[in-house]
């Protein structure tokens, strides 16, 4: 279609005269309606003809002196014009007919399509490569999961659009460092600890991914306990303090044996341990490997001084804490240091960003986080670009919705009634017991899940379904895995007969082999696939390359349904066509972190 916008401006400009050629800057063309044998259409004529009759326009009598304004007298008196000139100028890869009251259709050549598939057999990476980012360091940060919290449903969400979108930057050719930021510091641990210790358990209790089963369900209990008890509330509000030091002692610190401190020195680093120790089986287990996790006690001194060295000109001090005062540029005022002399979260982000900056000096930060904490990153962004603006200069925050299984209630962890991650993990693989607990099994489940959650535009809520996941028949991963088997086993047999695909100009482009429109259908679809790249990389969008891999299977389908490849007088060009196809769809499933299994 570029090709066409363009040539449409080259003759508008050759057969009209301008004083203002703004007309031609959204010079549209769409695929034509079906029935029209054309495969693109523009209403040009149609737009220009009432510049013309107003005087805005008038026709260039320098280039086309056998015309003038009063011989145009209607659009399609002017598309005749139009397709005469394209058609007089040759070289151009469309034949051009005039539609109805002035529409210009554009058919293509047989030609033109079987160089596309020459051109991508000869040089595929060429064909689809992107270089926005070539040369750049970018670190992607997302999932961020606290320890002593058990992951869930929309730790998995984020952790699978962030793994995608960092595939789709390094595709456009920048380095990225996938990191991690949790709370290992803060009130939920302090509740976490404070249940433990109610119930009696020790370091001893903590040292297999089991066990994290105990830190969820003290969670739970130790936060019913500071909502309900004002003697917990206390003792954990007071233990909050002391973990802050431990965590700052760091975990070789030698404590008094057998004293309080020591015993919640040990749970503490037992369960942070452990914590992270299940959060790698997790992310093994979903095809996700981070360079980095921060926890927030490696960057809260950082956000401290930083806040402290900018009170006055930034931060302001209010009843014993240290605020930001939001309000003054259009948000809202937030607490950053508390009257107990503690980082909050904002001040830990604020850490956060420098200590990143420190690491990589990256030239993008992007950050993945639900909906939720908007407005909260806003203030924090805005607080920095007062002193270091450079850095909310290079950030981008990407915010995503909730993930709810039909029917479900938003998830609260501190409410206990949340969906484990894992959960969600077995119960597709339970969906597709049939298959058997193999590798192969391992890569349809997880196919299933990552495409349920990546054809979504990040941004909105996604209703998970299970049954819908696994569908071999409608819009799903698993369907997308099957047609890419089915494309290789079409390569395999056209192999078995003796051929390669060796897509030359001579035994491709046969002028004995006229092109089907079922074949011309899925090359113009395998021709859109570096423009399809191109938004998504813009966008940092997986979606669109999920959306168009759906869209290009059922091309493939239709095309072998009615296009006879092994055995048939064509066979090279159209297993040319069905090796190109099986390239970009397993090219775009590993953006999204999906594999073909070897079979179905």
């Amino acid at each position: 279609m570029e090709q066409i916008v363009e040539k449409l401006g080259e003759v508008a400009r050759r057969a009209l005269y301008f004083s203002d050629d703004s007309a031609l800057s959204h010079i549209e063309v769409t695929p034509a309606p079906e029935g029209t044998g054309a495969d693109y259409a523009s209403n040009i004529a149609m737009k220009l003809f009432g510049q013309i009759k107003s005087g805005q326009t008038s026709v260039n009598t320098n280039d086309i002196p056998d015309m003038d304004n009063d011989s145009i007298k209607s659009p399609r008196d002017l598309a005749l014009l139009f397709t005469k000139i394209i058609s007089e100028d040759g070289g151009f890869p469309f034949s051009v007919e005039v539609a109805g009251p002035g529409f210009i259709n554009f058919i293509s050549r047989d030609e033109y399509w079987k160089q596309k598939i020459v051109s991508y057999t000869r040089d595929f990476d060429k064909n689809i490569s992107q270089d926005v980012y070539s040369g750049q360091q970018i670190i992607c940060e997302f999932s961020d999961p606290n320890p002593f919290k058990v992951l869930h449903v929309g730790h998995l969400y984020t952790s699978i659009v962030g793994e995608s979108i960092s595939r789709l930057i390094e595709f456009a050719g920048g380095k990225v460092i996938r990191a991690n930021f949790g709370g290992d510091v803060g009130l939920h641990v302090a509740k976490t600890i404070y249940a433990l210790m109610k119930k009696g358990f020790t370091a001893q209790d903590l040292t297999e991914p089991k066990d994290m089963g105990k830190i969820s369900l003290c969670y739970v209990d130790g936060t019913r306990d500071y909502e309900d008890n004002d003697n917990a509330k206390e003792k954990i509000t007071e233990l909050n303090r002391l973990i802050y030091e431990i965590a700052d002692a760091g975990p070789d610190k030698v404590w008094p044996e057998g004293g309080y401190t020591s015993d919640v020195a040990a749970l503490y680093w037992a369960g942070r341990t452990l914590s992270y120790r299940y959060f790698d089986e997790f992310y093994q287990r979903v095809g996700v490997k981070f360079d980095k996790y921060y926890p927030e006690s490696t960057v809260a001194k950082r956000g401290l001084k930083e806040v402290q060295d900018h009170i006055g000109p930034v931060y302001e001090e209010s009843h014993g804490a240290v605020i930001f005062p939001g309000e003054k540029y259009g948000l809202h005022t937030r607490v950053f240091i508390n009257n107990e002399g503690l980082p909050t979260y904002e001040t830990k982000d604020v850490g956060l960003i420098f200590t990143k900056w420190d690491d990589y000096h990256f030239d993008k930060s992007i950050i993945i986080t639900g909906n939720d904490i908007i407005d909260y990153m806003k203030v924090v962004l805005c607080s920095i670009s007062q002193f270091a603006p450079d850095l909310p200069a290079r950030t981008i925050h990407i915010t995503h919705g909730n993930v709810r299984l039909p029917g479900n209630e938003k998830m609260a962890s501190r409410k206990g009634n949340f969906i484990k991650a894992v959960d969600v993990l077995d119960d597709v693989e339970d969906s597709l017991g049939n298959l058997g607990k193999t590798p192969e099994m391992t890569k349809i489940s997880l196919g299933a899940i990552k495409y349920s959650f990546l054809k979504y535009k990040i941004g909105g809520n996604i209703e998970f379904d299970i049954k819908e996941s696994v569908s071999m028949t409608g819009n799903s991963g698993v369907y997308l895995q099957y047609a890419g088997v089915r494309a290789k086993k079409v390569l395999a047999a056209v192999a078995k007969n003796g051929n390669t695909v060796d897509a030359t100009a001579s035994n491709i482009s046969m002028d004995s082999w006229d092109l089907n429109i079922y074949e011309k259908s899925l090359i113009r679809k395998i021709d859109q696939y570096k423009n399809i790249l191109e938004e998504a990389v813009s966008e940092l969008a997986p979606h669109k390359i999920a959306n168009y891999l759906y869209d290009l299977a059922q091309d493939f389908s239709r095309f072998y349904e009615h296009s006879k490849v092994v055995g048939s007088n064509y066979e090279i060009g159209r297993s040319a066509i069905v090796q190109i196809y099986a390239k970009i769809l397993e090219h775009g499933l590993n953006i999204l972190g999906i594999e073909i299994p070897e079979e179905m």
